[in-house]
């Protein structure tokens, strides 16, 4: 396909799916669950952190979490006593476990002691030559493997460019914060970094449909994929690029419906 004709069809199909009925299923419907901007951001992370599998699981897994925490993620995170992490002790999704959750919930009260919002960690530096965030996921990275008693296992959960990771669960978790538009999907409440500064969220199903519309070459599913893969969408819209995760995802998931209306045989 051409290049105009790429842009046309992820135009198109990001007009398809970036609508509020796409939130409904989708791991974002976990912060949208929330008004105030900290509990936003700490379901948020929650959510993306726990992207992992079927979309269904995912959601009924974070909205368990969410119950634990009684629907105040902020608070909870803030001002837990031991009774409260006690209650914790049995979940678990995948490979996420008690250890990973309590350490999580440490954490994220030790950010929220110093900080007014997870922001501040991920827009740390300045940018690099590409125009992505690397220096802000791996400064959110440092951050969360520096306190004290740190659960090696737990390190897994938490991904860096320097470790060569597309990050594909934190860029999706930027995106959600970041991107701001008339939608009603992504909640913009981030301004430090811009929506153009964002790397594409890089997945098997985005992965697989950016190949077949050449919109990504590198053989190895990686940061340097995922670079790639963004700035060939920049030059469709360089201001907002990863709005086209949309279109990638979406088209990903639906491929078997799809596929033969909007890919070349």
């Amino acid at each position: 396909m051409r290049n105009t004709q790429v842009k046309t069809l992820l135009d198109e199909l990001y007009d398809k799916f970036n609508k509020p009925e796409f939130i409904e299923e989708d791991p974002i419907s976990i912060p949208h669950l929330f008004t105030k901007k900290q509990d936003i951001e700490i379901a948020g992370f929650f959510a993306a952190t726990l992207a992992w599998g079927q979309r269904k699981t995912i959601i009924n897994k974070c909205q368990e979490l969410m119950q634990l925490m009684d629907m105040a993620p902020h608070d909870f995170c803030l001002n837990h006593d031991e009774k409260d992490l006690k209650s914790l002790i049995h979940f678990k999704h995948r490979t996420f476990n008690a250890t990973d959750l309590l350490y999580t919930i440490g954490f994220l009260q030790n950010v929220y002691t110093e900080y007014g919002s997870l922001e501040e960690i991920f827009s740390f530096g300045p940018i690099n030559d590409s125009g992505a965030i690397e220096n802000g996921l791996n400064h959110f990275s440092e951050k969360f493997t520096a306190l004290p008693h740190f659960p090696v296992r737990t390190g897994k959960h938490v991904a860096s460019p320097a470790k060569k990771s597309a990050c594909k669960r934190l860029n999706m978790y930027l995106r959600w914060m970041v991107r701001q538009d008339d939608r009603g999907v992504d909640f913009g409440l981030w301004t430090n970094i811009k929506p153009g500064q964002l790397v594409c969220p890089l997945d098997v199903h985005v992965e697989r449909i950016a190949r077949k519309l050449g919109l990504l070459k590198r053989k190895q599913t990686d940061w340097m994929a995922a670079l790639e893969l963004t700035e060939n969408l920049r030059k469709y819209d360089p201001e907002d690029p990863v709005k086209y995760d949309f279109a990638l995802f979406g088209l990903g998931v639906q491929e078997k419906y799809l596929l033969f209306d909007y890919l070349p045989q």
